[in-house]
Parts: C-alpha cells; structure tokens; sequence
C-alpha cells in the first residue's frame, strides 16, 4: 500500500524529483552482496574483484548460475530453455560474447533467414506462391526502413518517442492479412517479444546490437550449453577444483532474497531459508520482472522516482518450444531452415525453425511465441499446448504427418525468480529513464540486461551492464564518488 500511495502522489504532482545519494563514509574494503548470479550478477562480481573488491558474497536463489541462460536434456539433446542466439556478429566491433563463444570453441550456427519468400505458409492450404510472399517481404521490409528514418528525424529534432506501430501508421499500412500479420511478427515481436504498438520506434530502429556489431547471428547448440559463457567469465574470479566445478565459498546457492535492509552505515540482507547477511552494499541483479513483484522486499521503501523507472518498462516473455518426431516430414536443406505459419490471430505459433544442420537426425522443430501467447500456454498442460502445434503443422504438411513424441515447452512467465524472459523498452522511454532505472539508492545498486542503454534484452547487455554499474561502485568506495546525476528530461 505504501508503494501505491507513493506512486498516486508522485502522479499526481507530475513531477519526478531525483535527489542522487550524497558521498558517505564507506569502508576500505567493504563487503558487497550481490543478488543474482545470472550473467550481469557474475559480471559485476568479477568487476569488483579485478578492481580489488574481494570481500564479495553472491546470493542465488537456485541451484545453479546463469540466470536467463539454461540448457536442458530435452530427449536425449541439449538444448537451450532462454537465451539461444549471440546476436550481433560480422560488424566493425566484437561481440563481446561471441569473443568469448570464440576462445571456448562453442558449437554454434549461423541462422540463415533467406529464401523465406518460399516458406511461408497459409493458415489452410498450403504454401503461398513466392511471388505473393515476395511482395509482402518486401513491403515489410520498406516499412522498416521508413520506420528507420522516422526515428532518426525524431531523435534529431529531439521530438518525442512515438510506436513502431505509429509509424506504420504514419506509412499508411498496418499489416492486417493473415501474411503480412506473420511478416511483421517476424520482424518486430521475434526480436523484442512483444507487438509493435507497445514498442518503443527510437530504441529499436535502428538497433544498436546490429549496427555496432553486425547483422549475423548464432545459434548456440552445443552439449556444454551457452551457460559457459557464464562459468567462463566465474571461473576468472572464483576458485574451482581441479575437475573445473566452482567451489569458491563467496557464491551461495539455493539462496532467495526476500528483503533487503537499506542505511546510510550498511545493508542487511535476508533470505527465504532464514539467514541474515551484512554487508556494506549490496549490488541486485534480479528481473526487472521480478522488480515489479514483491518477492524483494526493501526496507525503507524505494523512492517513488524508482518504483516509478521500474514500473515503467515491459518484461517480455519468449517461449522456445521444442517438438522431437519419431521422422522428419517438413523441407530440409539449404534455404529451408526458418518457416512461417500465417493465421488469422496474429501470433498463433507463427515462427518455425528445423534443427536439422544443428541437431543432425534428431527430427527437432522449433516454434517461437511470445507475449500473450506464451502467458496463455504457460496456464494449459503440455498436452494441450502439443495438440495445438500439431493441427498447425497438420495445416501446413498435411494430415498423415507423425504425431510428435516428446514436447518441451518452458515456462518463464510463470517463474518467481525471473517473471519474464527479457525486458523491452516501451514507448517514451529515454535516457532520462535509463539513469534512473540504473540509478542506485545509496547503498543499493542495480544491475541487469535491463539497465543496458542500448543492448536491453541481449546477453551482451547484461554482460555490459554489469561491468558498468561495478564501476559505479568502484568509484563510490574507492573515489568517494557517490553522487549520481541524472540528467534533466530531453536533454
């Protein structure tokens, strides 16, 4: 209730005021806690102890790191339940994860979109011929590119952030039919999780993941799982044994957070099984999904300027589901990789991926949905959700097609720990919103992919992330450097 009173108050006077932290009296050597030991957690943590922060002591509420990055024995393979792709690969600038993918000898694919023009498929009734999905193709991607525009023009004249959605309107085309609705779920709701009219134009066209480090991607399939990437940035800084398994006593697993104790002199952290930690400052890498519950609470309160920053992005929710069949029944081959399934409700199992070249002779399809379609089969049993993908495929290949042995589908939304797959910036947030969402509240920081300026959503941004908010840190406690400005809106 008191978050709420808060909130109406601060509303209702529409006006947002920041008073940054003053510098304090800190410790040599405080220690920080940090919660979370997904990627920005881990990446933070090793930050701090390059810069000689030793006296750390992670807090992760499972059984194991990595966060959003989690592979999974789904029948006899491993396969990825979050993040699946490195994205942003080929360009002038490395990828810092995909450096990394590099020196451990990942197993990955380069995910090839071409030749889509002739796998896009009706609701009933087969293929479309490829020159009517050629036009819609290239309408999609003149949209684009006039959407491209529209926001560079906005950001030049320091105009307010409108919708992708607006500006299609602005070109005077909404997709509508059940081809140019699969069309634009492809190109916008597949890479941020959710639909156009909730995504912000200025943030995401052009997007910088691409532009600074190239066009391609890569699809992580190896038995080690893309969480190596995690444990090869842990190992830098936490003590293993001599097979390789992390024994270091600052990280503390099956720990959950539930309050966190906040003052000028400390923090005090508590956790679900009973344990109380100190420390000097604590360093909170959770969701900005699970921000927006009550599974952490903070004692005082957080400022309304923060609960506000919090409340205002979007946590998407992106559902990988994987079906094994006992053969294969669908195109294989070059230029057959990726196929779309065009329905009259948008974002009705609309985007397929074979993994033949990534899984040889396993008979593994993959179809991707996301936002209120991944929230709705989180609530059915796995059954259900099978049954529904079937009659999809049953429509575009017929219905002598095998019925698929096994089902994996992961269920994030429905997760306490994470709330959510990956957050997306809604419409109008900018830079103003960014520090505030980054910002800490004296001895509490933050981090996170979600406070990634332009890399949100990525595992490279929360690898970024957190380097950049230890570094906020560092300067706190060895620069005296605590203050943290936030600049004046539009400036």
């Amino acid at each position: 209730m008191k978050r709420i009173v808060l909130i109406v108050a601060l509303l209702a006077s529409m006006v947002v005021v920041f008073c940054p932290p003053v510098a304090m009296a800190v410790e040599h050597n405080p220690t920080v806690i940090i919660v979370g030991a997904g990627m920005s957690g881990i990446s933070a943590a090793k930050t701090l102890s390059d810069a000689g922060l030793k006296d750390i002591l992670i807090l992760e509420a499972t059984n194991r790191i990595g966060g959003r990055i989690h592979k999974t024995n789904f029948a006899g393979l491993s396969v990825e339940m979050g993040a699946n792709w490195v994205e942003g690969v080929g360009g002038d600038q490395m990828n810092p994860i995909w450096e990394m993918a590099n020196k451990l000898q990942l197993k990955t694919f380069i995910s090839l979109f071409d030749n889509l023009s002739s796998n896009i498929y009706k609701q009933v009734g087969g293929l479309y011929p490829e020159s009517v999905a050629k036009v819609s193709l290239d309408l999609a991607e003149e949209m684009s590119e006039f959407s491209a525009n529209i926001s560079t023009s906005l950001s030049a004249h320091r105009q307010e952030d409108i919708s992708l959605l607006a500006s299609q309107r602005l070109k005077n085309h909404v997709p509508s039919t059940p081809i140019e609705m699969a069309i634009d779920y492809y190109t916008y709701d597949y890479e941020f999780a959710e639909p156009p009219r909730v995504t912000s134009l200025q943030n995401t066209e052009p997007l910088p993941t691409f532009d600074n480090f190239g066009d391609d991607l890569y699809f992580v399939a190896d038995s080690r799982g893309y969480e190596s990437v995690v444990y090869y940035v842990a190992k830098q800084f936490l003590s293993t044994d001599k097979a390789g398994v992390i024994t270091d006593t600052r990280l503390k697993l099956n720990k959950v957070v539930t309050e966190i104790r906040h003052s000028p002199s400390g923090v005090i952290v508590k956790t679900e099984d009973g344990s109380v930690y100190r420390a000097g400052y604590v360093m909170v890498s959770a969701s900005v999904g699970v921000l927006q519950t009550n599974l952490i609470n903070f004692e005082p309160d957080l400022p309304p300027w923060k609960i506000l920053a919090i409340y205002q992005f979007d946590m998407g929710v992106y559902t990988k589901i994987f079906l094994k069949f006992p053969y294969k029944f669908w195109p294989s081959g070059n230029g057959t990789e990726f196929f779309l399934y065009s329905h009259e409700k948008r974002g009705y199992y609309p985007m397929w991926q074979q993994l033949e070249r990534e899984y040889p002779g396993a008979n593994v399809l993959l179809v991707t949905v996301t936002d209120d379609e991944s929230r709705r089969i989180e609530q059915q049993p796995d059954s259900e959700t099978k049954a529904e993908a079937m009659e999809v495929l049953r429509s575009m290949f017929g219905k002598n097609i095998p019925e698929a042995t096994d089902i994996l589908v992961p269920k994030w939304w429905s997760n306490r720990f994470y709330k959510g797959t990956f957050s997306n910036w809604p419409i109008g947030v900018s830079r103003y919103e960014y520090d505030q969402i980054r910002a800490p509240v004296g001895r509490v920081y933050f981090t996170g992919e979600h406070t990634s300026e332009h890399y949100n959503g990525y595992v490279h941004g929360a690898y970024l992330a957190g380097i950049d908010s230890a570094n906020m840190m560092i300067s706190c406690v060895k620069k005296k450097m605590c203050k943290f400005e936030v600049k004046a809106k539009g400036t």
